[in-house]
């Protein structure tokens, strides 16, 4: 079962709790400091959107815009943050896998990420919201 704050992380980042679970566990951390970590991100994230909208392939489902981005790019986002090597690792898992499933899930996306590729999810679509 889902601890409440996995839930809550959930629910604002748009990453499924059993991926966040996941990530935590495959990178030895915590699950409240990977959710802590996934909150303050998806906050910086949705004033993005437009950048990676224009530089990315991304696709949306459910609600939820997923994006393709380099290691470079993730690598450089995440570093504005001054997360953990461990951290930042299970950011990075959560968030490239939930990009996955959902690149899989739509009509038109290609899950097969590049081994120089990571995900970055974003819970809302925000070009319809804004």
């Amino acid at each position: 079962m889902a601890k409440a704050d996995t839930g809550t992380a959930s629910t604002e980042s748009g990453l499924d709790t059993a991926v966040i679970e996941r990530a935590a566990e495959w990178a030895g951390i915590a699950e409240q400091d990977l959710c802590d970590a996934l909150v303050i991100l998806h906050a910086d994230l949705i004033g993005r959107h437009s950048q990676f909208e224009r530089e990315f392939d991304y696709v949306t489902v459910d609600g939820t815009r997923a994006y393709r981005i380099s290691d470079e790019v993730c690598d450089e986002l995440l570093s504005e943050f001054g997360f953990e090597e461990d951290l930042a690792a299970g950011v990075r898992l959560a968030h490239t896998e939930q990009a996955k499933l959902l690149f899989a899930k739509s009509v038109r996306g290609d899950d097969n990420f590049d081994a120089d590729e990571c995900g970055i999810v974003i819970g809302i679509d925000t070009a319809e919201q804004f």
